[in-house]
């Protein structure tokens, strides 16, 4: 049995499913876009909206495809891939949609996102998706840094 976790077309498989899922999107087709998804997907939107199952997962976006994300692109690139097994791969991805309107998609809606990908009867299908948008620390984030961020001894001149 070949070892996934040092095969390169697996690497490249999962890369070209990721392709497939943005061309999906770029073309509109919903249905098209949760076939990229096993049957019993976990999806859960920047909002922390829970989509469970390939069903729910396309009835959302073609809501979305006919309305305010019509005519969107999604951008954004694989920034790490792990195997946790031969049929198994964690990946984190950055990116963020780019509206009809716009030259290039707004810095403010960048998102992470954390997939997790399975091997199926030869094919890669992504399992669990979790979008979460990056925001910049809030005043409460910024202060709780500064408390939790262990501070320099003083350090005191021997006595003379």
């Amino acid at each position: 049995m070949t070892n996934a976790l040092h095969e390169p077309t697996e690497v490249a498989a999962i890369h070209a499913h990721f392709q497939r899922m943005f061309d999906c999107w770029r073309r509109g087709d919903a249905h098209a876009y949760a076939d990229c998804f096993t049957e019993d997907v976990d999806y859960v939107v920047f909002d922390g909206s829970h989509l469970k199952g390939r069903k729910a997962n396309a009835e959302a976006h073609q809501a979305l495809f006919d309305g305010v994300l019509r005519g969107s692109v999604p951008e954004g690139k694989v920034t790490s891939l792990r195997f946790l097994g031969p049929d198994v791969a964690l990946i984190h991805a950055v990116g963020a949609i780019k509206l009809r309107w716009q030259r290039k998609a707004n810095a403010s809606r960048q998102s992470i996102q954390t997939v997790v990908a399975v091997k199926r009867d030869g094919a890669w299908l992504f399992s669990a998706f979790q979008n979460t948008r990056i925001q910049p620390p809030n005043a409460f984030a910024r202060l709780m840094l500064r408390l939790m961020t262990p501070k320099p001894r003083a350090r005191l001149s021997p006595a003379r």
